[in-house]
C-alpha cells in the first residue's frame, strides 16, 4: 500500500509539473521573446533609417504634414478661432490629411479638384433649395429626390469620360459628395447655409495650408521627379545591355543557389523600365499642375517624357531578350563565342555609351552630342558583320552533314549539361521492346525519354551550336536600331523642352560637375 502511495503521489507530482511550467522554463521563454524583441526593434530601426536614407524627402514630408496638422488643430484649440467656426473645424483637420500629398503637383491636384468641386456643388444646391423653398413641403422632398438622381447618375457617366476620368475624377466625386450633403440636409436643417458656409471655411483654410506648405516649404516637384526617373531609366538600360554582353562571354559559371530574378542587377534594371507606365502617367498628370515650369516654356511638355518612357520600354523588351539568351538550355560552346567577343563587346560598349549620353543630357536640360552615333559604333558593327561572314559553316552548315553521330553533337552543343542517361535511338528502342513490363511502366518510360529524344532531334542539326549565338548576335544588332527611335524621341524632348544648345566640351565639363557633386554627397550616402 505504501509502494502504490508513492507512485501515485509521483505521477500526481509530474503531471502538475507539466501542467504549470517551472521557473527555468518561464526564465528559459522570458529570454525568447526579449531575443525576439531586440531583433526585431533592430530591424525595425534599420528599416526605419533604410527609407530615410534612401530619400530624405520622405522624412521632409512627414514633419510637413505634422506641421500642417497642427496648424490646422489650432482652429479647435485657439479659444477665438473655435466661437469662430465651431465644431466644423475638424473638416479642416480631415481636408489637410486628405489633401496633403508628396510632391506639389499631386497636392495641388487633389486641393484645386477638392476645392472646385466643393464649390460648384455648394453653388447648386443653393439655387435648388432656393427654388424648391418657393413651394410646399411635398414638393420640395420630391425635387429633391428627383435633383439627387439625375446629378447622380451625370456625374457618374460624366467620370466615364477618358479626360475627365484622368484630371478631375476627384473633383467629381468631391462634387457629388457636398451635393448630396447639403441638398439632403437642408429639408430637415433649417439654418444649412451657415453650416454649409463654415465647412467652405474649413476647407479653404485646410486646402491652403497645404498648398502652401508644399509650394514653399521644402517643395518636392514631380517634374523634377520625371526628369530623373527618365534619366535613371537610359542609365539602366545601358548597364543592363553591356552587362548581358559581357556576362555572356565570361568564364564565370552561373550561381544556381541564388535567386536570380531578385537579386541580378541585370533584371532590376531593365524592370524598372518595364514597369515604368503608370509611375511616367502619373507623375506628367501632376508636374502639368505645377507652375514651376511655366515660365520657361508654355506650357511644359511632360507627355514627351511619357512618349519617351513608351520607347524605353520597346528597347526593354530588347534587352529582356539578350537576357534571356544568357538562361536557354541549348548554349553555344565557347570556343565558338569567344570568335565574335570582340566586336559584340565592343558594339555593346558603344551602344552602353550612347544611352549615357543622351541621359547626362537630359539630366543637364541640353540637347545631345550631334555625333552620338559616332564612328565607333558603325565600325562595331562592320566588324561583328565581317566576323559573321569569315565563319560561314558554323550558321549555314554543310551539305554532306551526318546527323547519326547525335552524342558526338550533344557532347559539342553542351558539355556541362550532358544527360547521364542518354541512349542512341537503336538501344533505346531495342531496351524498349526487350522490357515486359506493366502499362504504367511504358508510359512513365515514354514520358522519361520524351525529352531525351527531343533534345537529340534538336541537336542532330548540325547548325544548332551557332544557332543560339545567331539569336544573341542579331538582337544586339536589334538593339542598335532601337537606339535611333530612341535618340528621335530625346531630340524631340530637347526642341519642344527648349534645351539648350550643344557646346564642344560640355560633356567634359559635365562630368567633372558629376564627380564634384558624387563627392561632396560620398560621406552622407556612406552612413550606415
Amino acid at each position: 500500500m505504501c509502494s502504490i502511495g508513492v507512485v501515485a503521489s509521483a505521477a500526481a507530482s509530474a503531471v502538475v509539473t507539466d501542467k504549470y511550467p517551472t521557473v527555468e522554463v518561464w526564465k528559459k521563454q522570458a529570454r525568447v521573446y526579449m531575443e525576439n524583441a531586440k531583433r526585431f526593434l533592430g530591424s525595425l530601426r534599420r528599416e526605419i533609417w533604410k527609407v530615410g536614407r534612401d530619400d530624405p524627402r520622405k522624412a521632409v514630408h512627414s514633419i510637413k504634414v505634422g506641421l500642417s496638422l497642427t496648424l490646422v488643430s489650432l482652429l479647435y484649440l485657439l479659444e477665438p478661432l473655435f466661437k469662430e467656426i465651431g465644431g466644423n473645424a475638424i473638416w479642416a483637420v480631415m481636408t489637410v490629411v486628405v489633401i496633403l500629398e508628396f510632391t506639389a503637383g499631386a497636392t495641388l491636384c487633389k486641393g484645386l479638384n477638392r476645392g472646385l468641386g466643393t464649390l460648384l456643388a455648394g453653388s447648386l444646391a443653393f439655387l435648388f433649395e432656393f427654388i424648391a423653398r418657393k413651394s410646399g413641403k411635398v414638393f420640395y422632398a420630391i425635387f429633391i429626390g428627383t435633383s439627387v438622381f439625375f446629378i447622380g447618375a451625370m456625374s457618374t457617366y460624366l467620370r466615364f469620360f477618358p479626360k475627365v476620368k484622368k484630371n478631375y475624377d476627384y473633383g467629381v466625386v468631391i462634387f457629388l459628395l457636398t451635393f448630396n450633403l447639403i441638398t439632403i440636409s437642408s429639408y430637415r436643417v433649417e439654418d444649412v447655409l451657415k453650416i454649409a458656409r463654415e465647412r467652405l471655411y474649413t476647407m479653404a483654410i485646410g486646402s491652403g495650408v497645404c498648398i502652401l506648405m508644399s509650394l514653399f516649404v521644402f517643395p518636392i516637384w514631380s517634374g523634377e521627379d520625371l526628369h530623373t526617373f527618365s534619366v535613371t531609366k537610359i542609365e539602366g538600360l545601358a548597364k543592363s545591355i553591356e552587362a548581358c554582353v559581357d556576362e555572356y562571354f565570361s568564364d564565370r559559371k552561373p550561381d544556381v543557389a541564388k535567386d536570380k530574378f531578385m537579386e541580378d542587377p541585370i533584371y532590376i534594371n531593365y524592370k524598372a523600365v518595364l514597369d515604368s507606365k503608370s509611375t511616367d502617367e502619373t507623375l506628367a498628370l501632376h508636374a502639368s499642375w505645377e507652375p514651376r515650369h511655366s515660365w520657361h516654356c508654355n506650357p511644359f511638355p511632360w507627355q514627351q517624357y511619357v512618349k519617351l518612357g513608351a520607347v524605353l520600354r520597346h528597347f526593354g523588351y530588347t534587352v529582356v531578350a539578350l537576357h534571356g539568351c544568357l538562361e536557354t538550355e541549348i548554349q553555344t560552346p565557347k570556343s565558338v563565342r569567344l570568335l565574335f567577343k570582340d566586336p559584340c563587346t565592343r558594339l555593346a560598349t558603344e551602344v552602353s555609351k550612347a544611352l549615357t549620353e543622351l541621359a547626362n543630357s537630359i539630366r543637364n536640360h541640353r540637347q545631345c552630342s550631334p555625333e552620338i552615333l559616332s564612328d565607333h559604333l558603325h565600325q562595331a558593327l562592320q566588324d561583328l558583320d565581317t566576323a559573321l561572314k569569315s565563319q560561314p559553316r558554323l550558321f549555314l552548315g554543310s551539305n554532306g552533314a551526318n546527323p547519326a553521330n547525335m552524342l558526338t553533337l550533344i557532347a559539342r552543343s553542351n558539355p556541362e549539361k550532358q544527360l547521364s542517361s542518354v541512349k542512341t535511338e537503336a538501344s533505346a528502342l531495342s531496351e524498349w521492346k526487350s522490357k515486359r513490363v506493366s502499362k504504367q511502366t511504358i508510359e512513365a518510360e515514354r514520358k522519361s525519354l520524351r525529352p531525351t529524344l527531343s533534345k537529340i532531334a534538336i541537336t542532330s542539326l548540325e547548325f544548332s551550336e551557332a544557332l543560339p549565338f545567331a539569336a544573341f548576335a542579331a538582337l544586339l544588332v536589334e538593339a542598335v536600331a532601337k537606339l535611333d527611335l530612341v535618340i528621335e524621341e530625346v531630340e524631340e524632348l530637347g526642341r519642344v523642352a527648349c534645351f539648350r544648345e550643344f557646346e564642344v566640351g560640355d560633356d567634359v565639363v559635365l562630368n567633372v560637375e558629376e564627380k564634384s557633386k558624387m563627392e561632396v554627397n560620398l560621406p552622407s550616402n556612406g552612413v550606415d
